[in-house]
């Protein structure tokens, strides 16, 4: 996965659970004045919009930044900003399934000073001051990610959503 922004390339890539543990371990490791977990509420607000059943997202889902809260309407920023703001336009609906619920682990190879394209969930502000994410160990996902990508396509069907979902490499890890 490659995005790039006006100042650097951005670049996570794949790696084995031993360098995962060794850059991730902690989530002291992240960079930014903050560190905090998305509320669970918000967990199962991506778990809808994403269409997964509830309780899909087992997994810690860590942010990190210089600064927590939207500045128009104060909601705290984290996963589900995330998700929505990528969705479609960044990365396909299976691809973020298959980042939060697999079993690949992937790692940032830069220090970002934001991530770019971010906007508040809630009033759609432009927010500069998420500096990463990640979920803490990817191994308390629950459920089989086929059965789970399966199961957002006939939801996201259900409600005419079309493109992001259909168009991922994912497809082919799930047959």
């Amino acid at each position: 996965m490659q995005t790039s922004n006006k100042t650097t390339p951005r670049n996570t890539v794949p790696v084995s659970n031993e360098m995962f543990q060794q850059v991730y371990d902690s989530p002291s490791s992240l960079p930014g004045k903050y560190r905090w977990l998305t509320k669970e509420a918000d967990v199962r607000a991506i778990e809808q919009l994403m269409g997964m059943p509830t309780n899909t997202i087992g997994a810690p889902l860590w942010v990190s930044g210089d600064r927590k809260t939207c500045t128009k309407c104060r909601r705290e920023m984290n996963w589900l900003d995330i998700v929505s703001s990528a969705a479609g336009s960044v990365h396909s609906l299976k691809m973020i399934a298959a980042v939060i619920l697999g079993e690949q682990k992937f790692v940032n190879v830069e220090v970002p000073h934001s991530i770019a394209g971010l906007q508040c969930h809630n009033c759609k502000t432009p927010f500069k001051d998420l500096r990463s994410f990640k979920c803490h160990n990817w191994a308390y996902a629950i459920g089989d990610l086929a059965k789970v990508v399966r199961t957002m396509e006939v939801e996201l069907a259900k409600r005419n959503v079309e493109g992001p979902l259909k168009t991922s490499a994912i497809t082919k890890q799930s047959k």
